[in-house]
Order: C-alpha cells, then structure tokens, then sequence
C-alpha cells in the first residue's frame, strides 16, 4: 500500500487533500499537526495515522515515515498577510527555517517532496500572465515586511531546485492563486482573517466591509477542491510532475476584491435570517489603516496554467459565484 506524508494536515489544504486522497485513491496517509479540529471524518479512516505535534517535537517520526512514504507534502506555514505585518519573524521561521529542515530529510533519503510554492512569490511583476519558467520574481523594499513570507517562499523553491540539481532530490512546486473556501479561517474572529472569511465576519456581525485601497486589486480566486485535485494530480503523476513548477490557480476567475465583497454580500442575502447582508455598507481603507506598517499590494494576479492543463490534465471549471455559495451555506 502506498504511503504520503502530509504535515500541516489539519490546515485549509491539508485537510481537504487528506479528505481528496482517501475519496480518490486507496493509499494510506501519514498525517501531523498541532491540532486536528477540520479532520474529524478524515481520523475515522483506518488508513490515517495522525500524530498532534509540532513539527519541532517529531522529528524522528518525520523521518522514519518520510522514509517509507512515496510522497512528502510538507504544509505547514504562514499564509495571513496580517500574519506577515504582526510577527514577520515567525513567518520566516516557520516558512523557511522549519520547512528547510523537512527538505533536507527528503534530500538525505532521496524522497519526493511536493512543496506548496505561493503565487506571492511573482510579488510586482509586471507581466500580465505570470508563467512558472519564465516570469521574473519582483519584491518591494526590505522596509516593507509583507514580503518576508514571498521572499521566504522563494528562497525554499530556489533551495529545493537547487538540492534537485546538486543532491539529486526528486521535487515538485506548485503554486496555489488565492484558494477560496470551506474552513480558510474562522468568521468568528474579529480580524487576522483571510478575504473571504474576513468579510463573512463582517456580515456576521453586521459590520462594514473594508476594501483596502478600494478593493480595485484583482486576484484569481480558485476552488480549494479544485486547488486540491490538482495536488493529487500530482501526487498520481510523477512521471510529468517531477522537476516541474506548476501555478495552480483558475484565471476565468479574476475579479476584483471589490467584486468578491459584492458577490458574497449577494450569497449571504440568499441565506434565511441573512437577508440583511444586502444592506451591509462597503467602506474604503488604506492598506495601512487596515494591516499596519509594512503592508504593500500587488494590482493583479493572473496564472498561466497551461501547463497544469497539458502535463496533468488539470482544467478548474467552478465560477466565483459557485465557490461563494458552497463557502457561505458551509459557515452560515
């Protein structure tokens, strides 16, 4: 029986892959993190072994099942732009510092890693469809701190490269474009969210929307479901998949943020007890103003997945409103 190893499991992603591996394939799932209240059906499963740990207290266990799986997925991390203003150092140690450490376990004993790149990565370039071999890598100044996890993401994709050039790692990187969904964060939290979950607090609580900058920056928001399926079409591909950099993202889906407020503001309304949502005020703040010092933006975020398409077979087909409605009727 196959094995994949899968740290970060109880995340945004982790979660649902580990729900995608047991729907799609009979392998087995070597599954680790700090807490595990969004895998309550995956546990149930006699082809789980879960350990709740930090990273920092398992090393042994990583090993030894890093050495019997075919796969490693490492997860873990930070991916709250508020988190990157608040403790940027963190950041860095668990994005870089920690992961380094999982990849050098998988260049010792020559496994397959599949690390989770980002599209922040691509930070400013200019380029209007931002393609993996080819697209330059642009961040802002150092007194800008939101670019510490770009720039610790990057360096972990040049490090895996360059550990598959000189120590012969087997490697995949796959960048993910603002995946969107069921159980991204907690409503309930005041602030710290990510956009989707952030808004829906608002609305919640019946609080204004607060579009950064206007809400004119435009993202290609991409099904969690879908983003997943093509982890595993990965994972079920290493023949086209190793070596390889591939954007996960859906570019029919690029909208504005301000759009996203106004298609869930519609979803919600459609919601019984939350028809009020239509009358929620959408407000305008600086980036600034909402996250702190140290905050800059990116205009515009659009993957070329042509790749993905033609090595993996992987096309995203849901809309926005699709994604929207399935999030909303999930938390509301």
């Amino acid at each position: 029986m196959k094995k994949v190893l899968i740290l970060g499991a109880n995340g945004f992603i982790g979660s649902h892959l580990c729900e995608k591996i047991l729907e799609h394939t009979d392998w087995e799932i070597c599954a680790l993190d700090v807490g595990s209240h969004n895998l309550s059906g995956v546990l149930e499963s006699p082809r789980v072994e879960f350990v709740e740990s930090p990273m920092g207290s398992a090393w042994d266990w990583i090993r030894d099942r890093a050495r019997e799986a075919f796969a490693v997925v490492p997860l873990a991390g930070i991916a709250r732009p508020a988190m990157y203003i608040e403790d940027p150092l963190y950041t860095y140690e668990l994005d870089f510092e920690e992961n380094l450490k999982v990849v050098r376990i998988c260049a010792e004993l020559r496994q397959w890693v599949i690390f989770p790149s980002t599209s922040e990565v691509y930070g400013m370039c200019p380029d209007r469809e931002l393609k993996e071999d080819e697209s330059n890598l642009v961040l802002g100044p150092i007194r800008n701190v939101r670019w510490i996890y770009s720039c610790s993401k990057q360096m972990m994709d040049r490090v895996i490269w360059a550990m598959g050039i000189s120590k012969g790692l087997p490697f995949t990187l796959f960048r993910p474009f603002n995946w969107i969904g069921p159980r991204q964060d907690d409503p309930r939290t005041p602030k710290g969210n990510r956009l989707v979950p952030q808004m829906l607090g608002n609305i919640i609580r019946r609080e204004p929307i607060r579009l950064v900058n206007g809400g004119h920056q435009r993202r290609s928001f991409t099904d969690i479901e879908e983003g997943v399926m093509g982890i595993l079409s990965i994972l079920r591909n290493p023949d086209a998949a190793v070596g390889e950099i591939f954007n996960l993202g859906n570019p029919r889906n690029n909208h504005s943020v301000r759009e996203v407020a106004l298609a869930l503001v519609r979803a919600a309304s459609r919601i019984p007890g939350y028809e009020y949502a239509l009358e929620i005020p959408l407000v305008e703040v600086s980036g600034e103003e909402h996250y702190g010092k140290g905050y800059e933006d990116v205009q515009d975020r659009l993957p070329s997945v042509d790749k993905a398409a033609s090595k993996l077979g992987w096309v995203p087909k849901a809309t926005l409103d699709e994604i929207l409605d399935r999030t909303v009727r999930y938390y509301l």
